[in-house]
């Protein structure tokens, strides 16, 4: 037997070269078989898809999940239910000194997988910036002795290099996250933004695996040149570095990201989701899809960019429907039209497609729904973002609700259509 089928969606898993109509069996928490026209008389539970998107769980590549220790963390669980993100990477939140209480505070009781980078700085981002001002904290043997104790959790290393970030220190601490990530034998990512250092700084200390995030900020200036890819950009790609978006709430430009595509260059799409993203303008996973949709990219290369491309750059085991891999499936309504989707700077595309999650399974085990906590002080919103997230949390709230009518689990989550978020 089966626990769990869902029936006849639209698959499409582009580690396994898969878009078809297919139905795809849980059993053990594990994908037993994804195949067309399977018996339903072998399943526990049916649930209908059709008409829909089954996709693997995505994975979102740059997040901070610290939340209630650090500056910018963000619960992932409210999110995760209603976006279909089930493995989440957080991007730095934590250095040596805080990896533990990551562990304990965020990894080990949510119900779907979160990985980490650890960040160069002991302190990591209890702060909003500044982490390597002090280069004493920036202890290359301590951390490397934390992260090889929590070698199951951490993925990487990551490393913010702008202006602010790095004070009178330069390219120091990058030296110190470059000797860390090789120690470790891990990719290390990269953070650029108002330099200096410049991107033509960093280039020369990266190699092939290792990461520039915000790869389609507006605020870098070397990234573009005459308004194409520069040079060193160029390079460093083809060196086999990769690059990830991190749109974040100021890292996201969408002619920088047409820019790049056109000459070849994909990203992995990720949000940089974190306290004062959240409320806009990335909001989350399935919005920052629609951007990049909404820039040029193909429907597969986009679910290719949230699930096997950014797991095998970290070396997880996700992203993927194969049978025998993790239950982890993202079931989305994809409606076609024209959709108004906007960058950091106010530049506005359409999207050609808006996705709405309607069913979050981990290890094969609905997501249920939990609403988020009000922002913290040093976070606040506008009228408009308010008004938003009242309107978000009475829609969570009815669906809360609904966990006292056990009936209603027949079929997935239904999902209020998705709003307009430009």
């Amino acid at each position: 037997m089966w626990d769990l089928l869902l029936r006849g969606g639209r698959v499409v898993d582009p580690a396994c070269g898969r878009d078809a109509t297919a139905d795809v069996a849980v059993r053990a928490g594990r994908i037993a078989e994804v195949a067309a026209d399977l018996p339903v008389e072998r399943a526990a539970r049916v649930v209908d898809v059709r008409g829909r998107l089954v996709l693997p769980g995505l994975v979102d590549a740059h997040t901070h999940v610290l939340h209630g220790s650090t500056y910018w963390g963000v619960d992932p669980e409210p999110i995760a239910w209603r976006t279909g993100v089930t493995t989440w990477i957080d991007a730095g939140s934590a250095g040596a000194y805080g990896l533990e209480g990551l562990r304990r505070s965020v990894v080990e009781p949510a119900p779907f997988r979160v990985r980490a980078l650890v960040n160069v700085s002991g302190i990591g981002l209890v702060g909003r910036t500044g982490e390597h001002h002090v280069l004493e904290n920036l202890d290359v043997d301590a951390a490397a002795a934390v992260a090889a104790r929590n070698g199951d959790l951490v993925c990487g290393v990551k490393a913010r290099m702008d202006s602010h970030t790095v004070g009178t220190h330069g390219l120091e601490p990058l030296h110190r996250a470059v000797a860390l990530a090789r120690r470790l034998e891990r990719p290390l990512m990269v953070h650029i933004g108002y330099g200096p250092p410049d991107l033509a700084d960093i280039a020369p200390l990266l190699t092939e695996g290792d990461v520039v995030t915000h790869c389609a900020t507006g605020v870098a200036t070397d990234l573009l040149v005459d308004g194409r890819p520069s040079d060193t950009l160029l390079r460093l790609r083809d060196s086999g570095v990769l690059f990830d978006l991190g749109h974040g709430s100021g890292a996201f430009d969408f002619d920088v990201l047409e820019a790049e595509l056109a000459a070849g260059l994909v990203p992995i799409v990720s949000t940089d989701l974190h306290i004062r993203s959240v409320y806009g303008p990335a909001f989350d996973l399935p919005t920052v899809m629609g951007k990049a949709l909404a820039a040029g990219m193909g429907l597969t290369d986009v679910v290719a960019a949230v699930t096997h491309r950014p797991a095998h750059a970290f070396g997880l085991s996700a992203g993927t429907l194969r049978p025998g891999e993790a239950a982890d499936i993202a079931v989305f309504d994809a409606e076609e039209g024209r959709f108004p989707v906007i960058d950091v700077h106010g530049g506005t595309r359409e999207a050609p497609l808006r996705l709405t999650n309607t069913a979050t399974y981990a290890d094969g085990r609905l997501l249920t729904p939990r609403a988020a906590e009000p922002p913290p002080e040093w976070v606040p919103l506008s009228a408009a973002q308010q008004s938003a997230e009242e309107h978000r949390q009475e829609q969570v709230r009815s669906a809360v609700r609904r966990l006292d009518r056990p009936e209603d689990f027949d079929e997935p989550f239904p999902r209020p259509a998705a709003t307009d978020r430009t």
